[in-house]
């Protein structure tokens, strides 16, 4: 018999005496063995993004100055280019094949007016802007509307002599009108926190100079400030519908104070309804004026003032656009709300990027003091959400004690997190999350030098899966327009805690990054340790100290050295830690 015979003898030999074996066991077998392979096959994902793009996600340069490290500079921007300074605007006529012109403040409101220019499905759409009212209503105010208003809050300033606008309110429509006023009429912006203490109000308004002050009744302490502050000029009151009726043009008795006050509805109605709903030309027009922001780094502390012009906040808003991967930049189908304070650069700036981008935007005035993200979307379903740290870990602990309740929902949990951080993408179905919720996007900030609480990646992976949402991490710093560093996007990953339990991600497009000896911190003998500094376009004065120590992790990302850790939680000042000689290895 031949080879090939003897081979298909006994291979039907093999087949026969299998199947002759064959029992209602043996099918539950096979059938669980096909299924569990159909599933694995069926449901397997690819990762986001290719896992080399995370191993070096920023580029250093070839060569460092001494006592310095290397320059880091995000991969869209490398060495030997310019950073991103601008929103490349297109004015009406322009080849377009020109380079465009960097723009301001008022390039963004015309943009969303003018809606979406480029072509496609979604071309002409704009934005909606809305105010979110208790817990179940939104009203939204039409951008015709609000044109109007810039330009009689804008006339009615520039008339009053004033030339820098205090802005004391609350996240609202009127915060960002008289923000965007100030930059049609040549008119310095001051944005002060809000609900602040009465001697800090008065403390800022005298080293800011301002002449003109937009506020709420209530919150403003009319009385002190007429009898300490003699260079304040006049007053608006916003206030709302349910105390409009009420005279708040009266000056109090005994303040002695010349102080000319009117209300935000007596400004308006006092031009025609058919007038003011062009914006000001562009040709002719100076430079909009800078925009005053204070940076208070713990409570009790007088808040530092910072000066950023024009060209810093467009510089940090370019920033934030090369952010987001094409596919999933803002535009029409968003629903942006800052959940932080806009007196915040960093929320500001996303705020402003969100505007150019015609995504709608929503203002909760009592959203930045919610402990809770279900609580801070209240009355609105967002997409894209800015975050304080301290809201997230609360959400954070809440949803861990809600699983702690239900071992299978612990189960899936897990499931998701092991899908995010070592399958690389993002699962579809989200842990505890309202159903009817599309939010896709969370962008958070560590205020450096601040109390604000760390989020490890841990927490992050956790948030990510029970919210749905990816979350982008950022270091912001007091000169800084936007954010120094921050994460990528698609960065899932978990670290223990002696790979460093957390990062800030990489420079923007609009910064770079060089850490500098100081005190026990040397960056040449350790591969990059020292005190942090950041350039840049959206950088006051173009380079400014972070005040922290940093170091960049062997992916090129950016976080905190432990022994500027260890200080920080000793209580030990920065000053303190930099005046030190100590070897860096005794506590890093």
């Amino acid at each position: 018999m031949s080879f090939l015979g003897t081979l298909l003898m006994r291979l039907d030999e093999g087949v026969t005496r299998l199947f002759g074996q064959w029992n209602f066991w043996t099918s539950i077998i096979v059938t669980v063995l096909v299924g569990f392979v159909t599933y694995q096959i069926a449901t397997r994902q690819e990762p986001d993004i290719h896992p080399l793009l995370l191993a070096r996600q920023s580029q250093r340069s070839d060569v460092r100055m001494p006592h310095e490290s290397a320059i880091y500079r995000s991969q869209s921007a490398p060495h030997g280019m310019p950073l991103n300074s601008g929103l490349n605007v297109k004015d009406p006529g322009a080849s377009k094949w020109a380079r465009g012109r960097d723009g301001d403040l008022r390039d963004i409101w015309r943009q969303a007016v003018a809606g979406v220019q480029e072509e496609g499905p979604t071309k002409g759409a704009t934005g909606r802007i809305l105010t979110v009212l208790g817990t179940d209503k939104a009203v939204e105010h039409h951008l015709r509307d609000l044109t109007r208003h810039i330009n009689f809050i804008g006339q009615h300033l520039a008339s009053q002599g004033g030339t820098r606008v205090a802005i004391y309110l609350p996240n609202s429509v009127e915060q960002m009108v008289t923000l965007f006023a100030c930059a049609f009429y040549n008119l310095t912006a001051v944005i002060l926190p809000f609900d602040q203490p009465d001697d800090a109000v008065i403390s800022m308004l005298r080293r800011s100079d301002a002449d003109v002050v937009v506020t709420a009744p209530g919150s403003f302490p009319f009385n002190l400030v007429a009898q300490n502050y003699p260079s304040l000029r006049h007053l608006i009151w916003v206030a709302d519908e349910g105390s409009q009726h009420m005279d708040w043009n009266e000056i109090p008795q005994g303040t002695g104070s010349s102080v000319s006050v009117t209300t935000w509805q007596d400004v308006l109605s006092e031009v025609s309804a058919d007038l003011g709903n062009d914006l000001p030309p562009l040709g002719g027009q100076k430079d909009p004026s800078d925009v005053i922001i204070f940076w208070q780094s713990k409570p009790g502390q007088e808040e530092e003032m910072v000066q950023f012009t024009a060209a810093n906040l467009i510089a940090g808003v370019s920033g934030q656009f090369f952010a987001i991967p094409t596919s999933h930049r803002m535009g029409p189908s968003d629903l942006f709300l800052p959940a932080d304070s806009l007196a915040n650069s960093h929320t500001l700036v996303l705020t402003l990027a969100a505007l150019y981008s015609n995504a709608s935007v929503a203002f909760s005035s009592v959203a930045p003091q919610a402990e809770d993200l279900t609580v801070a979307i209240r009355g609105v379903s967002p997409t894209i959400l800015v975050a304080t740290p301290a809201a997230l870990l609360k959400t954070h602990k809440e949803a861990t004690v809600e699983l702690g309740s239900s071992r299978w929902a612990r189960t899936l949990h897990s499931r998701r997190v092991h899908a995010l951080t070592q399958g690389g993408f993002m699962p579809s179905v989200k842990t505890r999350w309202p159903a009817g919720n599309k939010l896709r996007l969370i962008v958070t900030a560590e205020r450096a030098g601040a109390d604000t609480p760390r989020l490890s990646c841990n927490v992050l992976a956790d948030l990510r899966a029970f919210t749905g949402a990816r979350i982008m991490y950022a270091l912001t710093a007091p000169k800084v327009a936007g954010a120094v560093s921050q994460t990528a996007f698609y960065d899932y990953r978990v670290f223990g805690e002696k790979q460093g339990g957390y990062h800030f991600g990489t420079p923007l497009t609009s910064t770079e990054i060089v850490l500098k000896d100081t005190g026990l911190f040397r960056s040449g003998a350790h591969g990059g340790r020292g005190e942090i500094f950041v350039r840049g376009p959206c950088v006051v004065g173009g380079e400014t100290s972070v005040g922290a120590a940093g170091m960049f992790r062997r992916d090129n990302t950016l976080s905190y050295t432990l022994a500027y850790e260890y200080s920080f939680n000793q209580g030990i000042s920065y000053e303190e830690l930099k005046a030190r000689t100590l070897a860096d290895a005794v506590l890093d």
